[in-house]
Formats: C-alpha cells, sequence, structure tokens
C-alpha cells in the first residue's frame, strides 16, 4: 500500500548527488527516508537513507516518509507530491555536451572551434527569432533548446579556458549586481523604465567605459546598430541635429532607422515585416498566375500588376 503521507524527490540521473533545496523541510520533518535502487549506493549513504528492497514500500511510518529516487516516471506519483530538481535536465545537457566533445565522442563535435560554430549560433538565433515572431510555442520550445546548445557548445570548447559553471556564475553575479532593488534592497525601481536606466548606469560603472558607444555590437543587422547607437547617444544627452545626415542612400536610412527609434519604433522589426509581407504578396501573385495556366517565372510587368494581391 502506498503511504499517503509520503513525498518522492527525484533527483537528475547524471548527477543523483544534488538534492533540491525545497526538499529539506521535508527531508528534516520525515520520520523514515528511503531511496530506491535507482539510486546509487554511494548517494544513499550519504543522504543517510535506508534501501526500499525489492521494490516494495516500508509499512506506513508513524509520520512523514521521503522517498529519493532517479525514476524519471517518480515511480508514478501524483505531481503534488514530488519534488523535483529545478535545473536537473540542464546538468544532463551539460553532460551530454562534455561526452560529445571528450575522446570517444563525435568527431565532428571535437573538430569545432568557435569561428566555425559562428554560422549555427546566428541561425539559431534567427530561427528562434521566426518562432516568436510566428507565435509557434512548439517551435519556440525547440529552438530556445537549438540555442542552448550552442551555448553548451561554446563552453565546451572553451576549456580549459573556462567552462560552463563559469559562465553560469558570471551571469548570476551580472544580474544580482543589476537588480540591487531585488536581492540587496538598497534601492527602489518602481517602473520599467527606470530599471532599463539603471541598468545601463551599473553597466557603464562596471565595465569603465569610456564611450557612450561602448560595447555596442557591431556584428549586428545595420539597421538594427543604427538603431542602437541612436538610442545609446540620446540617453547620452546628444542631439538629434548630430546624427548622420547627408545625400548618401547610408545616411538616408540611418536618419530613417534614427527617427523611427526615437519614436519608439523598432526600424529593425519594423522592415523585418515589411520584407515579409512583400515576400507573402510575391508568392500569393506567383499562385495566382500558376493557377491562371501562366509559368510564374516568365511573367512580365502586366502580369505582375494583373495577379498582384489587391
Amino acid at each position: 500500500m502506498t503511504p499517503p503521507n509520503r513525498t518522492v524527490v527525484a533527483l537528475p540521473a547524471h548527477g543523483p548527488a544534488v538534492v533540491p533545496v525545497a526538499a529539506l523541510p521535508a527531508v528534516r520533518a520525515a520520520v523514515r527516508v528511503h531511496a530506491d535502487d535507482s539510486v546509487p549506493d554511494a548517494v544513499v549513504a550519504e543522504l543517510g537513507a535506508t534501501r526500499l528492497t525489492d521494490g516494495r514500500y516500508a509499512d506506513d511510518p508513524d509520520g512523514p516518509e521521503v522517498l529519493f529516487t532517479t525514476d524519471p516516471g517518480h515511480r508514478g506519483e501524483p505531481p503534488e507530491r514530488v519534488i523535483g530538481t529545478p535545473g536537473a535536465a540542464l546538468l544532463d545537457s551539460v553532460a551530454v555536451m562534455d561526452r560529445l566533445r571528450s575522446p570517444g565522442g563525435c568527431p565532428w563535435d571535437a573538430e569545432q572551434t568557435h569561428e566555425s560554430l559562428l554560422p549555427y549560433l546566428v541561425e539559431e538565433c534567427y530561427e528562434l527569432y521566426q518562432a516568436i515572431e510566428d507565435g509557434d510555442r512548439a517551435a519556440i520550445r525547440e529552438e530556445l533548446g537549438d540555442v542552448l546548445l550552442q551555448v553548451l557548445f561554446h563552453a565546451r570548447v572553451a576549456q580549459p579556458g573556462f567552462t560552463v559553471d563559469d559562465v553560469a556564475a558570471d551571469l548570476v553575479a551580472k544580474l544580482v549586481g543589476r537588480h540591487p532593488h531585488v536581492f540587496a534592497g538598497s534601492e527602489t525601481v518602481d517602473t520599467a523604465e527606470r530599471q532599463e536606466h539603471r541598468w545601463e548606469e551599473l553597466k557603464r560603472a562596471e565595465k569603465q567605459r569610456e564611450s557612450s558607444v561602448d560595447g555596442v555590437a557591431t556584428a549586428q543587422p545595420a539597421v538594427a546598430l543604427a538603431a542602437k547607437l541612436t538610442s545609446r547617444t540620446a540617453r547620452a544627452g546628444l542631439p538629434d541635429e548630430l546624427l548622420p545626415t547627408g545625400s548618401g542612400v547610408g545616411e538616408a536610412l540611418f536618419a530613417l532607422a534614427a527617427r523611427a527609434k526615437l519614436a519608439g519604433v523598432d526600424p529593425e522589426a519594423q522592415l523585418r515585416t515589411a520584407a515579409l509581407r512583400f515576400a507573402a504578396d510575391v508568392r500569393a501573385a506567383e499562385s495566382a498566375a500558376r493557377d491562371a495556366g501562366l509559368d510564374p517565372h516568365a511573367l512580365d510587368g502586366p502580369a505582375w500588376l494583373r495577379f498582384w494581391p489587391r
């Protein structure tokens, strides 16, 4: 019979010694602490647990019971009685990436460098961007995994210079340090706009930047780059009349992007939307021509006008 007052603690298969903090109160209050046969002996001993024999539950204790397991099905327990390990699957993904790059792993993965992986980094980010634009939640989940793969891959390539733990530790320190109103309680930030400004202030002081445009990624698309430079310089108090002007195409495009950004519009997103709409219209016209018995690859001006979506 399944004890009604048992809590199941699901440990990660690749790191069963990692016990979730949320489980500690249940462990402290437990009359008995068990571990099933999926938990290694060393971990059972470290937990001070007793092995659940023959796959059967012990008699009901006179109080709360805790069962440790690495069984992904959590022994069929109802979800409300299971305490999982947040980030357990992340640990698994790190272990898999390490295996692929280690001797006896994948030859292709072992040969990759930061530079050879750059095209995949850009491609995966754009595929995630597309999934978000499409509102496709299943695709967003998949593409987030592909972006995560890039982070894991680059961190593993970087070894022994640094590890994925170093990357994560730096991120934690950054998030905590740039949210003093949350983690230190030393100030008050009550609006998103104020937090954005505070973030930039803390970032500037932290990195000791000499220019308002230091740190702007110049490899990003040109329209986005123009918008970012405009945003940074506007925050620094640069007058609008000092933004690029002139009769050249580049200056005209920069001026248009700058005006959009100053008006609170994302010019990169707007241009992307217009481009995708144009592509859809082209396909619609070609499809209409095909339905009319014409070759869509041999249309002339009048034919394009005839079949163009109204």
